[in-house]
């Protein structure tokens, strides 16, 4: 039967959900999906600008597509809720990821003979790329949130994060191994082989895991969904739930904020710090070893004190955004101080509340998909997604336009970076504001249900 049908409460299995060995398991699969992205945003990007010598304005704009197709996430995740498995949607989205990734490697034996034919080819390999994250990313999101325990699901988005965080390191490490000594050639067979194996950990993580039963965790859907409707039907559950509207603002205006920063952290490091390009990159290095600490931190949290003390992981998202406010606000105040600033403590502290907030985020994401009027994880998952993959991709357009202006209207460095800093932590403070709304609702939510405390950071 399919997994959004009504089953009777007397046939219903507990409520123990996966263990965290299938956690792990679905994790290696984001894993994958990290490990293959990362080859087509950052190791072609650079492809492109050096060995290429294109306009790096060409794989900025790629990279920005991939992100603007990803606003078809909510068809993906809806076919996902209607269609019979979202194993085949993880599956295909994933096939799809690492084909279209091959392709755009190979675009670069294209740039060689012709620019049309490869931009042509480039452009539809990242339309492809979008697709393949959209489809595959957001059914699994879904299928983590219908078949995790809530006690579970802080540590579960905390898990599935990190392990993204580890494939995309790992994949660095080896495929700069192996990229060695450099050739158009090899960069595709390195990047074809990563998919291939990406795609084996995919059918490992997900095998039999759609097959266990789906844990209910909310008032509504302790008495059984009906399957999820129509495409407009569906959107139109979403759009109509205040708290889901709620959450799409806060997600797009953080991951906003988020990516703003992104693009520049490193410019800015060596234009008033004076940190060479290796230094920099391990600044970069500094900034995820952050964001790792506050992952485990609010993981750890949301398993230890999750039960007894519900309020407390309530306030991970906000308090991570309020901390990320102040750590970039501290950034603007540095620009005045450079170069003596404890620039190292800063991006730590920067990573450690982004980190906070996003796996807080993401456990939300979890427990707020399964509370529509039907069962629509999958259309719940697609709009958060597409708003945070819009987010991203204006970040970064937005973060390197507004340094520029900055510095051509001021003619001043460190001015232009004091003022998009200081619009950063603007925009993480109204993020903050949002997230104890949003909070405050979901506490109320968890008085009315025993033994299931609702939890933004859990």
């Amino acid at each position: 039967m399919h997994q959004a049908a009504i089953t009777p409460k007397s046939r219903r299995f507990p409520d123990t959900g996966l263990g965290w060995i299938a956690i792990v398991r679905l994790g290696l699969v984001q894993a994958a999906l990290g490990a293959i992205v990362v080859l087509t945003t950052s190791t072609l990007n650079r492809v492109m600008i050096v060995e290429l010598g294109l306009a790096a304005v060409i794989p900025g704009l790629l990279v920005g597509l991939h992100y603007g197709v990803q606003i078809t996430r909510p068809l993906w995740g809806h076919k996902s809720d209607t269609g019979r498995s979202r194993t085949r949607w993880i599956l295909g989205g994933l096939a799809l990821l690492a084909i279209a990734g091959t392709g755009a490697a190979a675009t670069t034996l294209l740039f060689e003979q012709s620019f049309l034919a490869g931009i042509l080819a480039a452009i539809l390999a990242y339309i492809l790329i979008g697709i393949g994250i959209g489809a595959s990313g957001t059914s699994l999101l879904a299928l983590i949130a219908m078949k995790t325990a809530v006690e579970k699901r802080g540590p579960a988005a905390t898990i599935t994060w990190m392990l993204m965080i580890t494939g995309i390191i790992v994949t660095s490490i080896v495929v700069g191994a192996q990229l060695d000594p450099y050739s158009h050639e090899r960069l595709i067979a390195v990047t074809a082989a990563t998919g291939l194996v990406a795609f084996v950990v995919g059918i490992c993580g997900v095998a039999g895991i759609e097959a266990r039963p789906t844990v209910g965790q909310s008032d509504n859907e302790s008495e059984g969904q009906p399957a999820a409707s129509s495409f407009r039907d569906s959107l139109e559950d979403v759009l109509k739930d205040g708290e889901a509207r709620l959450f799409t603002l806060f997600i797009f205006l953080s991951m906003l904020a988020f990516a703003t920063q992104d693009l520049i952290l490193e410019p800015y490091a060596g234009l008033l710090f004076g940190m060479t390009p290796g230094e920099t990159t391990a600044l970069s290095g500094t900034q995820h070893a952050g964001v790792l600490l506050g992952m485990i931190v609010v993981g750890v949290s949301g398993a230890i004190f999750g039960k007894r003390h519900p309020h407390l992981p309530s306030h991970f998202i906000t308090w991570g955004c309020f901390g990320s406010a102040l750590a970039l606000a501290a950034l603007g105040l540095s620009t005045q101080s450079a170069p003596i600033w404890p620039l190292e403590l800063n991006i730590f502290l920067l990573g450690a509340t982004n980190g906070a907030f996003a796996v807080a985020a993401i456990g939300t994401m979890m427990i707020l998909a399964g509370k529509g009027r039907t069962a629509n994880y999958g259309m719940r998952m697609g709009v958060w997604g597409a708003a945070q993959a819009i987010a991203f991709g204006l970040g970064g357009v937005l973060g390197t336009v507004a340094l520029d202006l900055g510095r051509w209207l001021t003619t001043s460095d460190a001015l232009a970076f004091a003022a998009v800093f200081t619009i950063e932590a603007g925009l993480f403070l109204v993020a903050a504001l949002v997230a104890t709304r949003i909070g405050s609702q979901a506490i109320q939510r968890s008085s009315r249900i025993p033994n299931a405390a609702i939890m933004p950071g859990e």
